[in-house]
């Protein structure tokens, strides 16, 4: 089921106290809505009582989609940099639910599921929208790594990110966004043939793949982030 529970948030505009129900979990298959609500992105928003301005609360909650293939822990932006011990805690969760300290009837649901973690609105939106168009997220990521190296003036780090926004026939739609205020930046298609080529041609990029899913944690900001698991182990 999707649970949420009572809270309050100050408004950052005015500072007025505002009665919030904030999610713990999502339940895609049960509430379609829901899913609906974060492509639109209202879900977790509403207009202040006293300034009308809009409010959202920082994504924090785990995202199950059985339909899909999909168990995805949100968090926000802003912890991105604790994204190994983040990756250990909600493994840890995904194990207990439906992995291997599940029951029987969760593990044969589990065995199903792509677990992946993600920071922020925008890297959630991005999972769903490559799953409906049936893109493998791995893949997209190498695609990224490819356009840095065609678009060699774009500055890339940590705490800023390049989304899939949505998907065509022929086409992939991309913005660049600040992570942690996930403020939109400028937009540009790529041609799908760039992601056809890669996934035709694995061999070249199985050594970058295989740093890319390591973890849950699927996304090349994670090259800009110290040295990586295998370090940290």
């Amino acid at each position: 089921m999707s649970l949420f529970r009572s809270t309050a948030i100050g408004c950052p505009s005015c500072g007025t106290d505002i009665a919030f129900e904030e999610c713990d979990s999502v339940n895609a298959d049960r509430r379609p809505d829901l899913r609906d609500e974060i492509l639109a992105a209202t879900f977790q928003s509403l207009a202040c009582p006293a300034c009308a301005k809009t409010v959202r609360m920082e994504p924090q909650f785990n995202y199950l989609e059985v339909g899909a293939g999909q168990w995805i822990a949100v968090f926000p932006g802003r912890m991105l940099p604790d994204y190994i011990e983040i990756e250990d805690a909600i493994t840890e969760v995904f194990d207990t639910s439906y992995g291997a300290r599940a029951l029987p009837a969760a593990r044969e649901i589990g065995a199903d599921l792509d677990v992946r973690l993600v920071f922020g609105w925008p890297a959630l939106v991005e999972k769903l929208v490559l799953r409906a168009a049936g893109l493998d997220d791995v893949t997209i990521e190498l695609l990224k790594l490819d356009l840095m190296r065609r678009l060699p003036e774009v500055e890339m780090g940590p705490g800023r990110e390049l989304r899939v926004t949505s998907v065509e026939a022929d086409a992939l739609n991309f913005n660049w966004l600040l992570t942690e205020a996930e403020v939109p930046m400028d937009g540009f298609a790529a041609n799908r043939a760039l992601y056809d080529a890669i996934a035709d041609a694995p061999e070249p990029w199985a050594p970058i793949r295989a740093q890319l899913s390591d973890g849950p944690f699927v996304d090349m900001q994670k090259l800009f982030i110290g040295e990586g698991r295998a370090a940290a182990e």
